[in-house]
């Protein structure tokens, strides 16, 4: 029973998210007879159309929870930072609700009924967490993965999973080397096949199989493999796992072919459409909440410069398929900043940022004229950053693949400023590209809004910003 659990891959977070909004729903049916428990005939009157507005409730703040990253697979936080996301993820929702009661009355369940669920809720969601945390830690609930290679590519697991939570979904069982591969793994972890591999696979009940060596010329088990994925084992090659646990496409596992025939890449007629109309809708939307704080930063910008200083910046940056367009942002830097032409990225503490600057590179809100760049098509809501055209050149030539990324329209957000902070180097330009490549090769709707609704945390909490 528990191997057939193990390989149906339990999707903990949707289970999390479902069991979540059943709790907040039934709260506020709870918190209705709690709060008409003496008034027979006022609960059955407010009863009408509850569940409804009960649904309602229980996706506005489930919606205020992801928009603080409480749904993310490797989330890293102790229990008090948990308890704080939760806390600011509900505020976020009771202002998103009491923002619907205002323009849609009929919504509305009560300030009584409303503070009773927001209780319950949180206390429910609370324990759920704690529930489904210790129910993942499970060993016996965990997939179990045997690893073909003990290499230098079979070590990169261990080296890039080191922390518990990169590792919450799976044990690696151990690595078996392959040929006459250095053994780059502890060598404890080596294990000896005995017998055929399927026998091997089902003796410790492996659910999964990576294929990791170093050298694959020399040859694969591969009828042993189709045996064993015959038997329903799944097999995966290493690149392939690192995308599904980690979110990332890893440079240096990834050969043209399997960019070339594995999944995603969808750039169809349909696809471009839809993203278009996404585009055009998020960008309007937030211009109609924004135009207030753009006139007060233009203004801040005014008086900390002076009259005939310039209170926009454009700068050519890279878009879609290569194509150079002229970003406009709010002037955070001093007028002089590149005076000998010379691009350079921002660092730390950057002495060229006006003391205006900072707090708008911070707030997030220096990136608020990119709306009108997202109306004209040289950008999209969701992508990966644009960079200037010396930056972009620089990169392409010592990064492989680098190009890749402009095969989609660069975004104001992506999924790489949420998985990763501000980056000032080719080093760092190296590990987003990894998650921008994940987002080019598995871009659609649903992760578009992901990164989107999460994209409040990195406003609110300043992450990457510089």
């Amino acid at each position: 029973m528990l191997r057939a659990l193990r390989r149906q891959s339990i999707r903990w977070l949707t289970l999390l998210v479902l069991l979540e909004l059943a709790s907040l729903t039934l709260g506020v049916q709870l918190a209705a007879h709690l709060r008409y428990f003496a008034d027979a005939p006022a609960l059955a009157g407010f009863a009408g159309h509850l569940w409804p507005r009960a649904l309602l409730f229980a996706v506005v703040l489930v919606l205020g929870m992801s928009a603080l990253g409480l749904y993310q697979q490797h989330l890293r936080e102790s229990w008090f930072g948990l308890f704080a996301r939760q806390l600011v993820g509900f505020a976020l929702g009771v202002v998103g609700l009491i923002t619907i009661y205002y323009l849609f009355p009929a919504t509305e369940i009560g300030r009584g009924v409303f503070a009773i669920a927001l209780v319950l809720g949180f206390a429910a969601v609370q324990g759920w967490r704690v529930l489904i945390a210790r129910l993942v830690d499970i060993e016996s609930l965990k997939r179990r993965v045997l690893v073909l290679g003990a290499g230098t590519h079979a070590a990169t697991i261990p080296q890039r999973m080191r922390r518990r939570t990169d590792r919450r979904g799976f044990i690696i069982l151990g690595y078996v080397r392959m040929g006459e591969e250095t053994v780059c793994v502890p060598e404890e972890r080596l294990l000896a096949v005995e017998g055929s591999l399927r026998a091997f696979a089902e003796q410790l009940q492996v659910n999964e199989i990576v294929v990791g060596p170093d050298d694959r010329r020399r040859g694969l088990p591969m009828d042993e493999l189709l045996d064993c994925k015959q038997a329903g084992i799944a097999v995966s090659n290493l690149a392939s796992f690192f995308e599904r646990e980690l979110g990332i496409v890893k440079l240096s596992l990834v050969e043209p072919s399997w960019l070339v025939f594995s999944h995603g890449f969808d750039n169809s007629p349909l696809r471009h459409a839809i993203k278009r109309v996404f585009d055009v809708s998020i960008a309007l939307v937030v211009l109609v909440f924004a135009w207030p704080f753009m006139l007060l930063v233009a203004l801040a910008i005014r008086l900390e410069s002076g009259a005939g200083q310039p209170i926009l910046y454009r700068q050519e940056r890279v878009g879609e398929h290569g194509h150079v367009f002229a970003l406009a942002k709010f002037r955070s830097m001093r007028t002089d900043a590149e005076r000998d032409g010379v691009a350079r990225w921002a660092t730390r503490d950057d002495d060229r940022v006006t003391r205006v600057g900072r707090f708008i590179r911070r707030t997030r809100l220096d990136e608020l004229p990119q709306l009108w760049n997202i109306l004209r098509g040289d950008m999209s809501v969701i992508g990966p950053r644009p960079e200037r055209p010396q930056i972009v050149a620089d990169l392409a030539r010592q990064i492989r693949y680098y190009n890749l990324r402009h095969c989609v329209k660069p975004g104001l957000a992506g999924w790489a400023q949420l998985r990763y902070p501000y980056g000032a180097s080719v080093d760092d330009a190296v590990e987003k590209l990894k998650y921008d490549l994940f987002y080019v090769k598995n871009h659609d709707l649903l992760f578009d809004l992901t990164i989107l609704v999460q994209t409040v945390e990195v406003v609110l909490f300043g992450r990457g910003a510089r």
